[in-house]
């Protein structure tokens, strides 16, 4: 599941860009200035930062030298309201992935984040196996025993980080804040939800193990 870092001032437009991007089933997590900018993306290793170029506190050219001295992964996407070339190579120059102009259409937005995601090495490996299981993330397709499963995207992605961990416990805190964002309640069922729901779809023998305070974990 594709996770952005929207890093936006202006607090309408990035309310609106968070919820366009959560109804194409993207996790999106949203700060305003460009210091919590990098500090959240150090905590959080999005797929991709969409980053506002004209930032309070931190400028965006700041945030993009940052994310790369410390070597984030995420992929880079700057905003601007400036739409020269000369804006557009400064921006590159920079270390930013690709550059978008305000105004843009929500379409090309969608596109371009999709793109950059798939170049993402947080996204890497795409295909994950472990006993009967079966995941290809880039096709989201879940097999066992080579039969077909449809999921949800919750539940493919609660299913991804159990095999990625290869059978090493996964708490429910981690799965909440890696398949949700950072605004799910931390009292939410939704984990123990999706996972109930998960199993019912994998069938028997259940190959989820349930250690009781601690998490979850793939036999």
């Amino acid at each position: 599941m594709l996770r952005v870092l929207v890093v936006e001032d202006d607090t309408v437009l990035a309310g609106l860009i968070a919820d366009g991007l959560r109804e194409h089933g993207i996790v999106v997590d949203v700060v305003h200035d460009g210091a919590t900018a990098v500090s959240r993306a150090t905590d959080l290793v999005p797929d991709v930062v969409v980053l506002d170029r004209d930032l309070p506190v931190l400028h965006g050219d700041d945030v993009t030298r940052a994310l790369i001295r410390i070597g984030c992964p995420a992929r880079v996407l700057m905003l601007t309201a400036a739409s020269t070339m000369e804006s557009l190579v400064e921006g590159l120059l920079l270390g930013a992935d690709d550059y978008l102009a305000k105004p843009f259409a929500f379409s090309e937005l969608i596109a371009r984040i999709t793109a950059l995601g798939r170049r993402a090495s947080t996204r890497v490996p795409t295909i994950l196996n472990r006993g009967e299981l079966h995941l290809d993330v880039g096709r989201h397709e879940a097999r066992r025993s080579g039969k077909m499963i449809t999921l949800t995207r919750k539940e493919f992605a609660v299913l991804a980080e159990l095999m990625r961990a290869d059978g090493e416990l996964v708490s429910a805190e981690q799965l909440l804040d890696r398949v949700w964002d950072e605004h799910a309640d931390p009292f939410t069922t939704a984990v123990r939800t999706t996972l109930k729901t998960l199993r019912r779809k994998l069938g028997d023998p259940d190959p989820i193990v349930t250690v009781v305070g601690r998490g979850y974990r793939l036999r």
